[in-house]
Formats: structure tokens, C-alpha cells, sequence
């Protein structure tokens, strides 16, 4: 299983937020490059990185400190928020990125999505954030009446292999995770999950684990000191 850590960004700086709320904010970190090269000193070979004022934006905000994250740290960088075009995706992979995640745009414009899993293979994948098992777009703020579970189920059809699902409920919230999404994706075979949201002990890992979960990430928990990156590393394959 691989362990992410995770770098949110509003501003140019190192934040969480929780259950999504932007007026709910924590920052932890001026320098968000020093942070990730802290990661990668832990042991860390990952990153999922998400720009926060892209997300609420719909467009790179925090471009020019995500190029130096990919450039500087070293680490495998996973990127989203705000990518809804095509540009968007070839400059993040210029820049050294080695996944984007389409989010918003997955739901919107299905055919696109499709058209990019198939010209980027796995350098794509897709974040579905689920409210109450329901799709959640434009950085949390709209809850859509499409079935989270279903639409997973949807994009494998159209080509999507890797899926990043958030129980935004659980994000941020250090109750652990919510293993039951997980559980059924898990019957979808040649489909690779990656959990995040509640992950803040290693019960949630060891638990995932044993699901067959292909990553978790891990944000807040890391942040408040819940659980240390070496204890989280010791959950990898």
C-alpha cells in the first residue's frame, strides 16, 4: 500500500482544512517546499498535493510553488485541484508532476475525462469526494445528486484506473476512516483506490491494508502529531 502525506495549499501556504470548510482552515507552514523535502527525509517516496485556491477557483493558482514541490523534493507528485483542461495537465506533467487528478471536471464533462484517461493512462487519476455518499464538486462547496459509489463505477467503464476517494465528513475530522466505500470498491477489480479522509491512526491503516486499498493518504493526522510519518511508512508494500 503506498502512504501519501499531504501538502493542501491556499496562498502559497501549508493548510488543512476540515470537512472541507474553507472558513475552517488551519495553517501549519509558510513553506510549503520545506515541508515536502521533510517528507521525503522521513522516508516518504509520495506526495498528494492539492491547491486549494485552485479548487475553489477552477484554475492553477499556486503554480509556480507546485513546480518547485515536484522540482526540489524529489518525491512522486500527485496534484489536483482546479484542472479542467487539457493545457492544465501537460504543464503539470512538464513540471515534473507524476499524476494529475481531475476532480470537478469528472462529473462535469465526462467525455473529457475519458478522452484524457485514455491519452495519459495512469499519469490520471480521479478524485471523487463524496458528502453522504453523494459526488461533491468546485472544492466541496456543491453537492450533486449523483451516487459516489456509482460514479467510481462509471469512470472504470470509461477508463479510469486509479481513483482517489474522500470521505469529506472524515476529513480533517481525526474519527478514522470510513471503511465501508472502501470495502465495496474493493470488489471492483483492476481498479486502484486511493483512501483519504479520517485516516489518523494505524488501525485506519492496517484496516485499509487488509482491504486491498492501493494507497492512503494522510494530512491532518501527520500535522497535529496523531500518528508520525514513520510509523505510517511501516504500512507501505
Amino acid at each position: 500500500m503506498r502512504i501519501l502525506p499531504a501538502i493542501d495549499l491556499i496562498g502559497g501556504q501549508v493548510v488543512r482544512l476540515t470537512q472541507g470548510d474553507y472558513a475552517r482552515v488551519s495553517v501549519y507552514d509558510d513553506d510549503p517546499v520545506r515541508v515536502a523535502i521533510g517528507m521525503r527525509d522521513k522516508g516518504a517516496r509520495y506526495l498528494h498535493l492539492v491547491d486549494l485556491d485552485g479548487a475553489k477557483r477552477g484554475a492553477a493558482v499556486n503554480h509556480d510553488v507546485i513546480g518547485r514541490i515536484c522540482k526540489e523534493s524529489g518525491l512522486l507528485v500527485e496534484i489536483g485541484g482546479g484542472i479542467r483542461t487539457r493545457e492544465q495537465i501537460e504543464t503539470y506533467l512538464q513540471l515534473g508532476a507524476d499524476k494529475v487528478i481531475l476532480g470537478t471536471v469528472a462529473i462535469r464533462d465526462p467525455e473529457f475525462t475519458r478522452n484524457m484517461a485514455q491519452t495519459y493512462g495512469d499519469a490520471i487519476a480521479v478524485g471523487v469526494d463524496a458528502r453522504d455518499g453523494k459526488v461533491a464538486v468546485q472544492g466541496w462547496l456543491e453537492v450533486t445528486q449523483t451516487d459516489a459509489l456509482e460514479f467510481c463505477r462509471k469512470l472504470f467503464e470509461d477508463g479510469v484506473r486509479q481513483i482517489i476517494y474522500t470521505d469529506i465528513a472524515r476529513d480533517g475530522a481525526m474519527q478514522g476512516v470510513n471503511l465501508q466505500p472502501y470495502r465495496a470498491l474493493a470488489e471492483i477489480q483492476g481498479l486502484r483506490v486511493t483512501a483519504s479522509g479520517g485516516v489518523c491512526r494505524e488501525e485506519d491503516l492496517r484496516a485499509l491494508r487488509e482491504i486491498g486499498t492501493d494507497g492512503a493518504i494522510i494530512g491532518k493526522a501527520l500535522y497535529t502529531g496523531a500518528i508520525s510519518l514513520e510509523r505510517a511508512l511501516t504500512y507501505r508494500e
